[in-house]
């Protein structure tokens, strides 16, 4: 029997650099695993979307599907936005049995690229000293997902003994500025921000430029296409679909990878 499709799903955009993450993840999983039908679909901005992906899906046989939220902020709540997607899709293919993986979430693994991403940064900007770091994350998250993505800034901080504020792209936490602005008060004066996203999106954009104009250093680039990123989907993949074969394993705990550092 042929395993479930995945259908990696999130917010596309009218750069088409936010896309083609998306796509690059794809082709990663495909090479992973070639026997694996493996699309992206989108639910605004630009095709194909979730009913689209579907339809092409079903064309051609395929009679279960599994979607995996790209969502980095969120541990147990998707997007709502993703709801309206699957409704759609069960409403138009009611024979087709589908299922939808926890959203990515703030894992630990994800901070040691996150350092890479950085550490590029920092050279690019010549920064030879670092007093202070900001981890720059996407909203909304869930409530679950807020004291996570606390946990990470407190641990990536710890890590590089460092102090390091958390900053949300929907207000749920201080912005990139409020951040940067706090730790200039405790004297800090050579502050890195780490961005904990994927694509480089209009949050993304807003929340690098904000940063660079109150004195950030070094703006990392999003996290994008990494092996950490590609097995933490196979994974939220995996036990989606052992669900939806009805044996309703529990997911995963978090990991608490060590991490590398910023310098060489």
């Amino acid at each position: 029997m042929a395993a479930p499709a995945l259908v990696m799903l999130t917010h596309g955009s009218t750069d088409p650099n936010v896309a083609e993450v998306s796509h690059h993840l794809r082709y990663g999983l495909q090479t992973i695993r070639p026997s694996l039908e493996v699309n992206a679909a989108f639910i605004d901005h630009c095709p194909p979307s979730g009913p689209q992906v579907v339809s092409h899906l079903v064309g051609r046989g395929v009679n279960e599907v599994v979607f995996v939220p790209l969502q980095l902020s969120a541990v147990t709540d998707h997007d709502r936005d993703v709801d309206v997607v699957v409704e759609r899709v069960r409403a138009a293919h009611p024979s087709i049995r589908f299922g939808v993986a926890r959203p990515l979430g703030p894992e630990a693994c994800l901070l040691r690229p996150l350092d890479e991403r950085l550490r590029s940064a920092l050279g690019t900007a010549h920064a030879t000293e670092i007093d202070g770091l900001v981890l720059s994350a996407e909203g909304p998250s869930d409530i679950r997902g807020q004291g996570m993505l606390a946990r990470r800034a407190r641990q990536w901080g710890t890590h590089h003994k460092l102090p390091c504020q958390l900053a949300m792209s929907d207000g749920s936490s201080p912005n990139v500025a409020a951040a940067i602005e706090s730790l200039n008060s405790q004297g800090r004066r050579h502050i890195a921000v780490g961005s904990f996203c994927l694509a480089p999106d209009q949050d993304f954009e807003a929340q690098a430029r904000m940063a660079l104009r109150h004195g950030a250093i070094a703006v990392s680039s999003p996290i994008g296409v990494d092996d950490t990123v590609l097995d933490l989907i196979l994974a939220r993949y995996a036990f989606a679909a052992m669900d939806l074969l009805g044996d309703g394993d529990e997911s995963p705990s978090e990991s608490d990878d060590s991490m590398t550092a910023l310098s060489s």
